[in-house]
């Protein structure tokens, strides 16, 4: 229910954001997909672990670095190739964070629910989380283009492991997934989209993990 719930709240803030986006379109007005981008900045440092261990009555400190991805250098066609590739890279750091964060909300959750006596307190907590999850995230996704809406829903499964679509179907009923899949869809996108890292989306794997280790 708590994985529903924080999903159902992604869906409602990806609908704010198209919606923002098409209302942007007096003269003048430039969409942040068709600007250029910058994309030397990362969204994640490479991540240390120090400890120590034991060995023979000594202690040992050690370094772990975060996994190092090694691929061809992406070579382009043309130039347009090259600028869907940053364009790509950019929105990636841009909403890679807020996926994860969606993931870490529904473990946490989860783990404390497990603690709550019984299903009154539960909902009592869900109605709080979900509250919460308006407050903090609906001013961060009017700031995201379309298309970052549609691919947060995509990282969202990739953290998440389910699409948001079958998440609701199987806590809801097929009517209710039906409804937001209907709101999705009228905006051109679909809550059915599922992550294929080794497929569609083996562009998007490889950014994303070259982002999660600090390398772009």
């Amino acid at each position: 229910m708590h994985q529903v719930r924080t999903i159902l709240a992604t869906i409602f803030l990806f609908c704010l954001t198209i919606q923002t986006g098409a209302q942007n379109t007096q003269p003048g007005y430039v969409n942040p997909e068709d600007r250029s981008v910058k994309t030397e900045s990362p969204s994640f440092e490479p991540m240390v672990k120090v400890g120590k261990v034991l060995h023979n009555g000594d202690s040992i400190q050690y370094v772990e670095l975060n996994n190092i991805y090694v691929y061809p250098p992406p070579l382009f066609k043309n130039e347009a190739q090259e600028t869907r590739y940053n364009r790509l890279v950019y929105n990636v750091k841009k909403v890679l964070p807020i996926a994860k964060e969606v993931s870490t909300i529904v473990i946490e959750t989860g783990d404390y629910l497990n603690t709550l006596p019984n299903e009154e307190a539960r909902k009592k907590h869900m109605k709080f989380v979900e509250k919460s999850i308006m407050k903090e995230y609906t001013p961060r996704m009017k700031k995201l283009t379309y298309q970052q809406g549609k691919l947060l829903i995509k990282l969202v499964y990739r953290e998440c492991g389910s699409s948001s679509y079958n998440l609701i179907q199987a806590f809801f009923g097929s009517a209710r997934a039906g409804l937001y899949q209907g709101v999705a869809w009228f905006f051109g996108a679909s809550l059915m989209k599922q992550y294929e890292p080794n497929g569609i989306d083996r562009l998007t794997e490889r950014v994303v993990r070259q982002v999660e280790s600090g390398q772009i």
